[in-house]
């Protein structure tokens, strides 16, 4: 009970978007919701579905899918791509914009904020006339100490 009175907004912006899509409103994609807001870090929907069915839940693999590419579509997750071909999510609600560092040896995502990348953002979309609704910023390296790398796989 106490999850979904934590997730009350964001359920409430889902079944608007749900029904607005013209979308069935069903149980098991607020479970989906409930799973992605409470993820932390970084997810691939297998992820997800691993660790669902390790809690006992009966909600299948492609309505996870489904469900995730709804949940991006309403902007209650981020869709991130970290160059290894793995669609990846997180949540995006109630959380301020972030960017992230990659490490392209070992896979180590490391997640920063830097106000000089927002004023970037700010300043080329008002000289384009444009009205940023987010953006996506990966920087791809190497780690400093890769041959001791404590993510290296």
């Amino acid at each position: 009970m106490g999850k979904i009175l934590k997730n009350e907004t964001a359920h409430e912006k889902f079944t608007k978007y749900l029904k607005r899509g013209k979308h069935r409103v069903t149980p098991e994609r607020f479970e989906v919701l409930d799973y992605a807001l409470d993820y932390k870090g970084h997810f691939g929907a297998d992820d997800l579905y691993i660790q669902m069915k390790t809690k006992k839940s009966n909600v299948s693999r492609a309505t996870i899918y489904n469900t995730l590419e709804l949940l991006a579509k309403c902007s209650l997750l981020a869709k991130r791509n970290f160059g290894d071909g793995i669609t990846r999510y997180e949540s995006s609600y109630n959380r301020k914009n972030h960017d992230h560092l990659i490490c392209i040896n070992c896979g180590n995502i490391t997640e920063f904020t830097s106000p000089k990348i927002q004023e970037i953002v700010q300043n080329v979309c008002e000289e384009l006339g444009f009205e940023s609704a987010g953006y996506s910023f990966n920087i791809f390296g190497k780690c400093k100490q890769s041959k001791s790398c404590k993510f290296l796989k």
